[in-house]
């Protein structure tokens, strides 16, 4: 199973991960990106790629 994580203290609310995110994984609450579907995660790593404050953890 895959495990998405967003740090919140270092998310800065820009949503790049929403955009990139071929399978719409995650979703924004208070500002700040959440993976609220982790199951559906194709460990394709373009949110850990692109996000500027290096927020997202991916693991297998």
């Amino acid at each position: 199973m895959v495990s998405v994580k967003v740090d919140p203290e270092k998310c800065n609310g820009d949503a790049i991960c929403i955009s990139v995110c071929p399978t719409n994984v995650f979703d924004m609450k208070d500002n700040k990106a959440v993976a609220t579907r982790e199951q559906d995660c194709i460990l394709c790593m373009a949110c850990v790629s692109q996000c500027p404050t290096q927020a997202i953890t991916v693991q297998e």
